[in-house]
């Protein structure tokens, strides 16, 4: 068999998703279809040819996403990614991935990033997985929240999803770049936030949205549904978090407020908050908020030098690192890092390496959630001089814990 990669040309995108959806299910909805395409960017969607058949996909968007330091760094959104069942295990996924890496090379971007629907395919590529998401499942029946000084002073109040969208956007986009792994809003990618399929809501209601202000200024949003079902003992609904975004402590804790005292509903469920979501040190008992985790963005250094760069680091470090990465020869070999909170330099070296790693160590690292202790004691960091293993991993911590707020 003779596979041909290659970007599509005009004409083809609907064969290229109609594969894409077949290979996941077949459920994507018209509306989510209508938007995929109207933020799909011409030369980015990859497409694997046997003769006429397009056997396989992978995309990519144009992001930029949050590092430690408050950067905003240039990042491939890879996305849509398959191969059909008749072609499995012929080296097809490999031959596009290698593909898209070399293409993102050239258009500048230091990182790939991706959320992986099945984590354990991603890892033989070079990408780790840098963040974590939460999901809660609250009993509001028996959960109370502490609610801090100015709580009081907050209004909560309902907008139309469209409405209210202007505000949000405004909100999010200050809350970007004081957490690792945050997308900034491509023109367009704010319309996801109003995607509500009626097939998708499960018997829940339209979603709602309402802001937090103080003295009319808003200060935090949150959009959810609601599902009322009963049980012998009465009312026992479910109100579902889609989102939450707030830029101080009691506009965050409002909005919890306002969600957990729904009229007629017993339980709400987030399913994708931070690992250090303040309201985990709101509620009255962890226990009975149902807390579970995964992982979120994985992370791909396509750059070494510009990705180790971008971002600033905890405390001093100068550590050199010997790097290995079997797609990216271009990254193989010793670098110099060499920086602190104002910025860091990274630079080939022919210097005695301090620690050995993958390209996919650093990956997971990169946010600074993962700890580069954690990974030599899963034998895949080796420190190669004594002391440099926890220079490194003070270094590369973030002060808050990186998440992704939505998927792509």
């Amino acid at each position: 068999m003779t596979v041909e990669v290659r970007a599509l040309e005009a004409g083809q995108w609907d064969d290229w998703f109609d594969r894409t959806d077949r290979a996941f299910g077949g459920a994507v909805q018209p509306e989510e279809r209508a938007f995929d395409k109207s933020v799909t960017e011409d030369g980015r969607s990859l497409a694997a040819w046997d003769g006429d058949e397009i056997v396989g996909s992978a995309g990519a968007y144009s992001f930029r996403v949050s590092v430690p330091g408050g950067a905003l760094v240039p990042a491939a959104g890879v996305t849509c990614v398959s191969v059909q069942p008749t072609h499995r295990r012929r080296g097809v996924l490999t031959a596009m991935m290698r593909r898209q890496l070399h293409d993102v090379r050239e258009l500048g971007e230091p990182l790939a990033v991706l959320v992986a629907s099945e984590p354990v395919i991603y890892g033989r590529f070079g990408y780790g997985a840098a963040s974590e998401r939460v999901r809660l499942d609250i009993d509001t029946t028996g959960v109370r929240l502490a609610e801090p000084e100015g709580t009081e002073d907050v209004r909560v109040r309902f907008v139309g999803l469209e409405e209210g969208l202007e505000a949000c956007e405004a909100v999010y986009a200050r809350v970007v770049a004081e957490r690792p792994g945050m997308l900034a809003r491509q023109p367009g990618w704010e319309r996801q936030a109003l995607l509500d399929p009626v097939a998708m809501r499960g018997g829940a209601s339209a979603r709602q949205c309402v802001l937090a202000e103080v003295d009319g200024e808003v200060r935090g949003y949150a959009r959810y549904s609601a599902k009322l079902t009963w049980s012998d003992r009465g009312p026992d609904g479910t109100v579902t978090v889609r989102d939450l975004d707030a830029v101080d402590a009691a506009s965050h804790a409002a909005l919890w407020r306002f969600l957990f005292g729904i009229d007629l509903m017993s339980k709400v469920v987030a399913t994708t908050r931070p690992a250090d979501d303040p309201l985990l040190h709101l509620v009255s008992d962890v226990r009975r908020c149902g807390v579970t985790t995964s992982e979120g963005l994985f992370v791909r250094l396509v750059d070494v030098g510009a990705a180790l760069e971008a971002r600033t680091y905890a405390t001093p470090v100068d550590v050199v690192l010997d790097v290995s990465d079997a797609l990216c020869p271009w990254n193989e070999g010793r670098w110099r890092l060499t920086g602190g909170p104002k910025g860091a330099v990274c630079a080939r070296t022919g210097d005695p390496a301090d620690l050995a790693l993958s390209v996919r160590e650093l990956g997971a690292a990169y946010l600074g959630g993962v700890s580069l202790s954690a990974l030599a004691g899963a034998g895949r960091v080796r420190e190669l001089r004594d002391g440099a293993l926890r220079e490194a991993a003070v270094a590369f911590r973030s002060d808050v814990a990186p998440w992704l707020a939505h998927g792509f």
